[in-house]
């Protein structure tokens, strides 16, 4: 009966915008978080005890000390934790919509993540300053943190085209990156795998890493190829960590994997590699999503690099050139036999006649073969003007064998690398409790909680986040054991977890009992600005 009166207070208080309880209490702490089970982000054990708040920061953690609070949670049998840090986010969707419901960012905060970070795979604006405070300035439901991506920068230099810079363009990529370090950039991030990034040689990514080393930053990467169509798993391991140890910066390998038949099994010999550059006094971690699918689009998964040269526009034109679209069927298939064959792909963009079939369920619909069947939804997508949003696909092409190996890891980290018609936009962290933590045990929830949050703020450098420590930002998740859960899957991506029953983000309460409140308290989080910098 007491937990529900102090949570029906506390769901009132959140639709009414009180933040008061009644004249009698006398309150010495906005908010007291009572007798919860703390994992504070670290390495130590979790104790039970108290966590108070005043303002936006954390002002007291540990053995209940009876403080009276405005706001009373009783925790007691709960997880309290820092708000999760998703280290891997395509949140555009959310963080830019028109309306203040969708910058909530409600699919992170139904998970218990308080800050995202996005600008990954290369596709962070060089004008990070700006961004950042446009996004303040809208309101934002969680903290973001931003990369500088390779990808924009090379497209704003050179634009889609297959070829090396001038030295007059590499110097023009090379100022894009200091600038937007100097503007509070973590570092500098690509996407190798995906075109215009893909036409770039390694001595071109490492010259313009050594402008975000040089400010403090990290070298962030969708590596070249996580699979075997180019390079191979293996050589874009070791080009990665070149990378970071000819520009002299840490590396961090987003999304770890072994994707594709080919290389089902390599995860202990790309794990040996980075271990061999670890002892080598190189810096390198790695996040990891908690899926065997991973989410791409039609024409990343299986349309050959050259056959996007200059564009989506050039590609659909080869596609009306009979024998360069020969070429590209012959390549295509050799792709998508990589990734586990057609019906290895479910087609996931939202509001198309294709939404939830596989590859070869629409290959079987329309009578044809299933490379045809891609290339007629490719030259669909195109004739709407949406790309992006009409060719997602989720593709299942990882083994159990070499999640679990990577999960294990100690320098390996969660991440959702949320994006739209994947259900790890809406489900990471409580997949990752219930079936990696609770049911299969493949890691223990203070590991969980840990890689969660403070091991990423420590791979990140965020200050004073991540962890449970007075003076710390007050990003707090109070998470019911026995309700935390995935909702979304594959055939229903967009459902929002449950089991939070409080989330605070800088000291504002977010989400009570799985409700958001509407608060939009989120911050755009900006690097110090790096000695040697311009000043402004």
């Amino acid at each position: 009966m007491k937990r529900n009166r102090i949570w029906a207070w506390v769901l009132l208080a959140a639709a009414s915008g009180c933040t008061t309880v009644p004249p009698s209490t006398t309150a010495t702490a906005d908010v007291v978080i009572r007798g919860g089970t703390i994992y504070d982000g670290g390495t130590g054990s979790p104790v039970v005890g108290d966590v108070e708040l005043t303002g936006d920061r954390i002002t007291y953690v540990g053995p209940s000390r009876g403080t009276p609070g405005k706001q009373v949670i009783d925790a007691a049998g709960r997880i309290v934790a820092p708000g999760f840090i998703d280290p891997h986010t395509h949140p555009d969707s959310y963080i830019r919509a028109d309306d203040p419901v969708g910058r909530q960012n409600l699919p992170w905060l139904a998970q218990g993540v308080t800050t995202i970070i996005h600008g990954v795979d290369g596709g962070g604006t060089p004008d990070v300053a700006a961004d950042a405070a446009r996004l303040e300035a809208a309101g934002v439901g969680t903290n973001v943190a931003a990369f500088v991506g390779f990808g924009a920068v090379r497209a704003q230099v050179l634009g889609q085209v297959d070829r090396a810079p001038t030295p007059a363009e590499l110097a023009e990529e090379r100022a894009l990156v200091a600038a937007a370090m100097c503007q509070g950039a973590l570092g500098f991030s690509t996407g190798l795998f995906y075109a215009p990034q893909s036409f770039a040689a390694t001595d071109e990514v490492i010259a313009l890493a050594r402008e975000a080393a040089s400010r403090g930053g990290l070298y962030d990467t969708h590596q070249r190829d996580e699979s075997s169509y180019t390079v191979g798993l293996i050589a874009s391991v070791r080009e990665a960590i070149r990378i970071g140890r000819e520009a002299g910066l840490p590396v961090h390998f987003a999304h770890l994997k072994a994707l594709g038949v080919d290389v089902h099994g390599q995860a202990p010999q790309l794990i040996a590699e980075i271990e061999a550059a670890r002892r080598s006094g190189i810096d390198v971690t790695a996040d990891q999503y908690p899926w065997n699918a991973s989410g791409s689009s039609l024409d990343a998964a299986l349309v050959p690099r050259w056959a996007v040269d200059g564009g989506y526009r050039a590609m659909i034109a080869r596609f009306d050139a009979p024998a360069t679209l020969a070429r590209i069927k012959a390549e295509m298939a050799e792709n998508l036999r990589r990734r586990g064959g057609a019906a290895s792909l479910l087609l996931t963009s939202a509001g198309h006649p294709w939404t939830g079939q596989t590859l070869e369920q629409m290959a079987t619909q329309w009578r044809v073969d299933p490379i045809d069947a891609a290339i007629r939804i490719l030259r669909v997508a195109s004739a709407d003007g949406d790309r992006a949003a009409g060719t997602g696909v989720a593709s299942f092409n990882m083994i159990d064998a070499d999640i679990d190996l990577i999960m294990r890891q100690p320098w390996v980290v969660s991440g959702s690398d949320g994006s739209n018609g994947h259900p790890r936009q809406y489900a990471t962290y409580p997949r990752l409790y219930a079936e990696y933590v609770r049911k299969r045990g493949v890691i223990d929830l203070a590991t969980m909680i840990r890689r969660s949050s403070g091991a990423v703020a420590d791979i990140y450098r965020i200050a004073e986040r991540g962890y449970l420590r007075p003076g710390y930002f007050a990003d707090v998740v109070v998470i019911d054991p026995d309700r935390y859960a995935p909702r979304a899957d594959y055939v229903n991506p967009r459902v929002p977890a449950v089991g939070v029953d409080a989330l605070f983000v800088n000291g504002v309460l977010a989400l009570a009992r799985d409700q958001a409140t509407g608060a939009r308290a989120g911050r755009a989080l900006l690097r110090p600005r790096p000695a040697g910098c311009p000043a402004g």
